[in-house]
């Protein structure tokens, strides 16, 4: 795991120029750096040791000279790929997964992405044709950024690097804070930084005289296949979590297992046969520390858990260096909890495993069983409709936001699992005017791809391609990386997808009638049937456990003076008056202290925005 920077070549300094950039990232690969520059392009690289230690250092060269590489990631099947180019008669000088992609390329061209099996983000530049091509793996699990910037051609690992370069103009995409409002990520290509662009997950670019191309290689298809029974399938899916666990562990590093009392983690550290876990929590409620259960889940695997209590104080004191390795502002509380794991692992290791991914592609999610329904459902649209508008007028409240949502079509009512400001609501809060989109505008070209699907299936296809790569794998990869961690998502691998998009909509999300006579809804049902197949008795629970996320007490600490003061002291300063209604975000944060309203996730989505704003651009000790 590493990280790379780089520009075409049209400054007399590049090499100083490309230095600082590289510096910007040293997080990301503290073991090592190397450059590589001519009259064209500029390439460095910062590596995190995992594979052929002794030998793999980047930039990778071709036979001749003529083609370099920059790689961020891991290719779990290099080794097979490496027996077809060796017999092809390519000579290597590594052992690396690195040069498999150097010379697969030079041997299939882009032919080669789709051979692939693992996360990657790579660049190869061609000094002959004077062409860049890079790609961006099938799930979005490694990032790349780039940017046009007056005449120079920017890209790399983080957008932070690009800070360095005297052709980058720092300006905010205040577009981009009217959809972050509403989605608490940035939801679009383009990013917080004006002329600053992801390239999307299952893309490749080529860049050539300027000229830049940008196309799909690979498509997630949902075709369900009726014929085999459930048995069947948790079998599939045993077998191919089993052999993917086995390829995400190839390493020359120990590797080990991040855990809580969730299913998806459990899963892959029961199979994993890793010495160690690691697992943080807050305080001593239940409903916020999993701890007592990851040990004793450890214990029942015979695996040592090193765990941490994550007080408040660290938390609230973390959130501007957690804005800084996000490069863009993420509203997710569990975004810090995850640095804190990061941390902690990192201290003993290099590598872990996660569950991240899991929920997206097994349908794990409890608004997943939404669409089940209930005896409303069955009611007449036009009249769900108007008994949806008539609720608007009320107060909001549980009840009256069911109502509402029912009112409203799947495309409607569903942008993914947060749904912070409506586009009404953010109106009013900004005083910045802006173009930014409605969010059915952003999510509609998703839903039009499986809009003869059923809602469980579209709600999934867009969390693959909006919430998973938003939010869940931003976080996994730029809070493991501020630890120069490598994290591992198996359940993430092109081959599970393969079985996961044929599994009937029944076996993903499910229910059964109780004793009681009310409907318990099960998700993610056919996975965690293969979980409690891998997982010891003693533990077998844990395949039932009620999904909590990674939970954290933002709503609680709100309530106390010292964070209620942190906060309003943010939403009544110069930073918060630049851009919102203040006496309005203030109004939320009051009523969340007086019990009138849960308003913390908003709340939190405000004030990460202005923690991030700080940081980025009003002279923050972390951008100099």
């Amino acid at each position: 795991m590493c990280g790379f920077v780089g520009f075409t070549n049209f400054i007399n300094n590049s090499n100083i120029v490309l230095e600082s950039m590289m510096n910007k990232i040293i997080h990301r690969g503290p073991d090592s750096g190397g450059k590589y520059i001519d009259e064209d392009i500029a390439l460095g690289f910062r590596r995190l040791s995992i594979i052929d230690l002794a030998q793999g250092d980047q930039p990778i060269l071709n036979e001749d000279g003529s083609k370099v590489l920059l790689f961020n990631g891991e290719i779990y099947n290099f080794q097979s790929i490496r027996e077809k180019l060796i017999a092809a008669g390519h000579k290597f000088k590594t052992k690396t997964d690195s040069e498999v992609l150097l010379h697969g390329y030079e041997e299939y061209g882009k032919n080669l992405l789709n051979m692939l099996r693992g996360m990657f983000a790579f660049v190869i530049w061609d000094k002959n044709t004077k062409e860049l091509f890079g790609a961006r793996d099938f799930f979005g699990i490694k990032p790349l950024y780039y940017s046009l910037s007056g005449e120079s051609f920017l890209f790399g690992s983080e957008i932070k690097s690009f800070l360095s370069h005297p052709h980058f103009k720092k300006e905010m995409n205040e577009e981009a804070l009217e959809n972050y409002l509403t989605f608490q990520y940035s939801p679009c290509s383009e990013t917080f930084f004006k002329n600053v662009f992801k390239l999307p997950a299952a893309h490749c670019f080529t860049y050539k005289n300027g000229n830049l191309k940008i196309e799909r290689y690979w498509e997630i298809k949902f075709e369900a296949d009726e014929k085999p029974d459930l048995d069947s399938w948790v079998n599939k899916i045993s077998d191919i979590f089993h052999n993917s666990v086995e390829a995400h562990k190839i390493a020359d590093v120990e590797v080990g297992s991040f855990l809580s009392s969730g299913v998806d983690s459990s899963y892959v550290a029961a199979i994993a046969d890793v010495d160690k876990t690691f697992t943080v929590g807050f305080g001593n409620d239940e409903k916020y520390n999993e701890i007592g259960w990851a040990k004793n889940f450890s214990q029942a695997i015979g695996k040592v858990n090193t765990s941490k209590v994550i007080t408040p104080e660290e938390y609230w004191n973390s959130l501007s260096k957690i804005q800084y390795h996000m490069d863009e502002p993420l509203a997710d509380p569990a975004a810090v909890a995850l640095y804190f794991v990061c941390n902690l692992a990192s201290q003993k290791l290099k590598v872990v495993l996660s569950g991240e991914g899991a929920d997206e592609i097994f349908g794990g999610y409890n608004v997943y069983s939404e669409p089940d329904g209930t005896f409303y459902d069955k009611l007449p649209r036009g009249l769900k409709r108007g008994i949806g508008s008539a609720a608007k007028k009320f107060p909001a409240h549980r009840g009256v936001n069911f109502f509402i949502r029912k009112g409203k079509d799947l495309e409607e009512r569903f942008i993914g699992n947060a749904y912070m400001f409506t586009p009404e609501e953010r109106k009013k809060l900004l005083k910045i005017k802006t173009a930014a989109p409605d969010p059915a505008e952003i999510t509609k070209p998703f839903y039009d791809k499986v809009k003869d699907k059923d809602d469980v299936t579209k709600m999934q296809y867009l969390d693959l391609h909006m919430w998973m790569t938003g939010d869940i794998l931003l976080k996994a990869d730029k809070m493991s990386m501020a630890n120069s961690l490598e994290l591992r998502v198996p359940f993430l691998d092109k081959e599970v997808m393969a079985v996961a998009e044929k599994i009937p909509r029944r076996y993903r999300v499910t229910h059964k009638e109780q004793t009681d006579a009310n409907t318990k809804y099960i998700t993610k049902y056919a996975m965690r049937l293969a979980a409690k197949k891998d997982t010891p008795p003693q533990t077998a629970k844990t395949a039932a456990k009620k999904k909590l996320g990674f939970p954290v007490p933002i709503r609680v600490w709100l309530k106390e003076d010292k964070y209620y003061n942190i906060v309003k002291s943010s939403f009544t300063g110069n930073s918060a008056n630049k851009f919102f209604n203040t006496d309005i975000i203030v109004k939320l944060l009051d009523d969340h202290k007086n019990g009138k309203a849960d308003n913390s996730r908003k709340i939190w989505t405000i004030y990460t925005f202005l923690v991030w704003y700080n940081v980025y651009f009003e002279n923050s000790e972390f951008v100099k």
